[in-house]
């Protein structure tokens, strides 16, 4: 399936460098690009406690979206310069269902990106934001390091395979960026071969694509530090895994991986739950 419609929320401050990619990624696909900027909006006290207290909250909410209205500038400055086509909205968050206009209005979207969190300017709630998208909006999310990619072209890939549900529906959801890439590699990683290893090849062979299988043991070293190492060493430019949780207690798993590959990403990273 081609990637036609890209959903993009929007940082408040600093360099937006998830909105650029999701930029340079419309403009590379040929696709139309929305981007969403949240307004946060305070619980209001209840009645007769604490006097004077509602126009505090309403102060808040203004100022909420004033940073709103300035990243929705930003935004549309970003997708001008890209000479592509977009839209723009700023979306009110709420106490009642936080995310729940971000993530309705992503679920018929192709792409979603979204910027990791940076700790020197930190998105609130952000890493809360990635897991809603992830789990809730059933699009394919593409998360976006906070130190930049603002020259992002996907042709190099390195795609995480264990055999499971979740890392077979990440491929199929990147194949339209996987078949614009110049190489790709798959890589497994520990002693025994994951399950379909070589499935995978002629899968992705049968789109076309001619792809290397790379067998790493983990020898004691974490799974996130091992495809890290291999991202780091092999130049590669974005990545593609399954993301596995708990939707009870929101936590990542993936032998710990996904939680930490999230942390320390340094290259776009594509996830498919």
């Amino acid at each position: 399936m081609a990637i036609k419609d890209i959903l993009t929320v929007v940082d408040y401050d600093g360099r937006r460098p998830a909105a650029k990619v999701a930029a340079e990624l419309a403009r590379f696909l040929d696709a139309h690009l929305t981007g969403l900027s949240m307004s946060q909006t305070p619980t209001m006290p209840a009645p007769g406690i604490a006097p004077g207290s509602a126009a505090l909250m309403e102060s808040i909410r203004e100022a909420w979206f004033d940073r709103a209205r300035n990243a929705d500038a930003a935004f549309q400055e970003i997708a001008r310069l890209a000479g592509v086509r977009y839209e723009s909205a700023i979306v009110e968050a709420t106490g009642d269902g936080y995310f729940a206009e971000l993530v309705r209005r992503s679920r018929l979207s192709d792409l979603v990106v979204i910027g990791q969190d940076n700790p020197d300017a930190p998105e609130p709630m952000r890493s809360a934001l990635i897991e809603a998208m992830l789990f809730e909006g059933g699009a394919p999310t593409l998360m976006v390091p906070y130190i930049g990619a603002d020259d992002f072209s996907p042709r190099r890939a390195l795609v995480a395979w264990d055999g499971s549900a979740t890392a077979a529906r990440a491929v199929r959801a990147g194949l339209p960026l996987l078949a614009a890439s110049e190489s790709v590699t798959v890589l497994l990683v520990g002693s025994r071969p994951a399950e379909g290893a070589s499935d995978i090849a002629v899968y992705l062979d049968r789109h076309g694509l001619k792809v290397e299988v790379k067998q790493t043991p983990a020898a004691g070293v974490p799974v996130a530090d091992v495809l890290l190492n291999t991202v780091s060493d092999g130049g590669f430019d974005w990545v593609v895994m399954g993301a596995y949780g708990h939707s009870r207690v929101r936590e990542f798993l993936f032998g710990g991986a996904t939680r930490d590959i999230l942390q320390e990403m340094t290259v776009p990273l594509l996830m498919a739950h």
